[in-house]
């Protein structure tokens, strides 16, 4: 192969002269993104690099994951279960990439992590508001989080928002009793700050939408791809959690946790227990 063979021109219709403030790393903002990554350990060791985008990159799909959920909630809301059930399928989507992220972080040794452990003090995952807010959104409610973040920031108030509002399942069984389904008052006159309690007679009511999946289609679907996304964050849960055993076994976690103890109790959590139960009444 000649090297005129091996050379592609530029065509003559695309934009050479494009200022930086319109071109695609201004409209991306990349000089703020890509300098962000700012290693603490000196001189820099090589793999904090690799720990701080694995981090980064992770905030990034949480904050999609937000931005989806919200909108997701808004359309039920509304009533628009087909456009609702389009957002869980792109949160789905997100939550793969962040499942894949972790054999990324796991090609990091438990002898090069420990070479910079100490440079970030307690900093911690465990600190994520954005993690929380997406816990809250989906019904895993916990006031005693909220001392994790400053009283007078944004974080915290966001966070405060997000713990009165209703969830995802709020909105859900809300839409379901407007509908006419016989979704217990309890479920829907409750304080929306704390988490959903298991409802034997909610099961009784599933249990009748999937024995007649065609006639109750739109509730049926929606109920799935809930299901689909509390199965996706479980298995994210789970995987980090044997990525944190793999690399530092089970010392306690940087913020103060028990560190892969803490993890698996967390294992034990669920959002929306009636749609999981329904399957053995079938």
């Amino acid at each position: 192969m000649s090297a005129d063979e091996n050379y592609r021109k530029i065509e003559k219709s695309i934009k050479t002269n494009v200022s930086l403030k319109d071109n695609y790393g201004g409209y991306l903002r990349l000089d703020q993104v890509l300098s962000a990554q700012v290693p603490m350990s000196s001189p820099p060791h090589h793999d904090e690099m690799l720990f701080i985008i694995q981090h980064q990159v992770s905030e990034l799909w949480l904050k999609l994951i937000i931005h989806e959920i919200k909108a997701a909630i808004k359309h039920i809301e509304a009533e628009e279960l087909d456009i609702a059930s389009k957002k869980f399928a792109r949160v789905k989507q997100i939550q793969r990439q962040l499942f894949e992220q972790w054999a990324v972080l796991e090609t990091l040794t438990p002898s090069e992590y420990v070479q910079f452990r100490d440079v970030f003090g307690s900093a911690s995952g465990f600190q994520s508001v954005q993690y929380r807010m997406v816990e809250f959104l989906l019904g895993n409610k916990n006031k005693s989080m909220l001392k994790m973040f400053p009283k007078d920031s944004e974080s915290h108030k966001e966070l405060e928002n997000i713990l009165n509002s209703p969830s995802v399942y709020d909105v859900f069984l809300s839409y379901l009793f407007k509908q006419g389904y016989r979704v217990p008052k309890e479920c829907i006159n409750r304080d929306k700050s704390t988490p959903h309690v298991f409802n034997e007679d909610l099961v009784i009511m599933f249990t009748a939408i999937y024995q007649d999946t065609n006639k109750h289609w739109d509730a049926y679907a929606l109920s799935e791809q809930l299901v689909d996304v509390e199965q996706s964050f479980q298995m994210w849960r789970f995987r980090h959690m044997k990525t944190v055993e793999r690399i530092i076994g089970f010392k306690k976690g940087s913020g103060g946790s028990s560190g892969v103890s803490f993890l698996k109790k967390a294992l034990d959590l669920t959002f929306f227990p009636e749609l999981l139960d329904v399957r053995t009444h079938l």
